[in-house]
């Protein structure tokens, strides 16, 4: 078993070595070009505040990097084996983590699984959309699917390492691959143990946790929506938190709620130092941006450094550490999700959803093979997707998450009549 090899058996092509070619097949490719229309959590283009999907995937890759780079120094004057990990590897897997996210989000995301289940299909996950895309959907060449990634690369996209288990609650809503892509799953996870994510997937993971929990925070903060006030005077505001963080947090220990007010008042400490800024509108002006740029930098540099690889080969991160990451992530979610402007805009953007895969299945057959019946009105670049599968709901979905939102509000603008373009505007190009 290799780490460079590729699942075609291709060999590389050029100067480059097999995980900067990765590297760069997910840099150029449709999909990740697309995830600059993609929400982060408010709607992509929001006033050009926020992150978009993109803008976020560059930062989660950034930091991926960076804490591999750390770890691989520090294993080497440690004299710890560290050939399972490589920079190029996880920064790679970070490009690609996200290209299976649908528009609008993960509202898109609970739609689509809802109703690719309700046709009789095992579901939509984001994630194994990511392999489905990396694996087969890609386009880069004729006589071979997909991006054709090394095996290393592959395993690092996979976090949730195993396939969809209904009657398995930690599987069941969480997974990295679609039966249909089960042999190309199980290609990648060679040698790796049983439903343990690799270590570049473990840093990818942890690079994304790190990404937003800090700068989704800062894009609301540039938005005046965190109460830094009552969340750094007011105890009962801290308490709240603490609760709705528990109340999230998948499998916690049965002191999740000491953990969290421990984590948190380690958290406090760090904030102090930019109270005055914090407590501050935001207006733009030098001395807020620079106080802003200066705790999200301190923020991210300390979640780095605390990061450390043990004798075992295994990444440990400290439990405060991690609860901290999960408070934040809380208040950079629950503020702005609380917002009634954006409750609304979520309940049309999953009427969108809705009624756009409806209106495609209904006119979808399909054959087998790449034949059957698709819908003429659907984007020439959308085409090929029908040979990738059989089932009419897995094609719908497949193209509904291959759009942005802008293209995927046009087309259902079309459809129903609400806004008829020009028909010398193709919608896609």
């Amino acid at each position: 078993m290799s780490r460079t090899e590729r699942f075609s058996g291709a060999p590389d092509r050029d100067q480059r070595k097999p995980f900067e070619t990765d590297h760069d097949r997910i840099l150029y490719s449709s999909y990740f070009h697309r995830l600059a229309g993609v929400t982060q959590i408010v709607r992509a283009g929001e006033e050009d505040t926020f992150h978009t999907r993109q803008q976020h995937t560059h930062k989660v890759a950034q930091i991926g990097r960076r804490l591999a780079q750390k770890l691989v120094g520090e294993a080497a004057e440690r004299e710890i084996d560290c050939e399972q990990i490589d920079p190029e590897v996880v920064a790679a897997a970070s490009l690609a983590h996200d290209l299976g996210h649908p528009p609008f989000g993960h509202k898109g995301e609970y739609v689509l699984n809802e109703l690719v289940q309700n046709a009789g299909e095992e579901g939509y996950e984001g994630n194994a959309q990511t392999f489905r895309i990396i694996t087969k959907l890609a386009i880069r060449w004729d006589d071979i699917p997909g991006l054709d990634l090394t095996r290393a690369v592959a395993c690092a996209v996979l976090k949730y390492p195993w396939l969809r288990q209904p009657d398995d609650k930690n599987k069941s809503k969480k997974w990295s691959a679609y039966s249909s892509e089960e042999k190309l799953f199980a290609w990648a996870r060679e040698g790796q143990d049983k439903d343990v994510p690799s270590l570049e997937a473990e840093l990818m993971d942890w690079a994304d946790d790190i990404a937003y929990s800090v700068h989704d925070l800062e894009d609301f903060h540039r938005c005046n929506m965190i109460p830094w006030s009552k969340i750094l005077n007011d105890k009962d505001e801290r308490s709240q938190i603490v609760a709705r963080t528990a109340d999230k947090w998948h499998a916690k220990p049965d002191n999740a709620i000491d953990l969290l007010n421990e984590a948190f008042e380690q958290l406090l400490e760090q904030l102090d130092l930019f109270r005055e800024v914090l407590q501050m509108r935001y207006d733009g002006s030098f001395s807020v941006r620079l106080g802003l740029r200066q705790m999200t930098s301190a923020l991210v540099g300390n979640f780095i450094q605390q990061t450390e690889l043990v004798r075992t080969a295994r990444i440990h991160v400290p439990s405060e550490t991690q609860t901290t990451v999960l408070l934040l992530k809380t208040m950079a979610r629950d503020y702005i999700i609380s917002n009634p402007s954006l409750a609304a805009q979520q309940k049309g953007q999953e009427r969108i959803i809705r009624e756009l895969f409806e209106m495609i299945m209904a006119d979808t057959v399909l054959n087998g093979s790449g034949g059957g019946k698709i819908p003429d009105y659907l984007p020439k670049r959308l085409e090929y997707l029908k040979t990738h599968t059989e089932a009419p709901a897995r094609f719908v979905a497949d193209c509904i998450s291959s759009l942005t939102e802008r293209e995927v509000t046009r087309l259902h603008s079309r459809l129903i009549g609400y806004d008829s373009g020009s028909v010398l505007d193709p919608i896609v190009r």
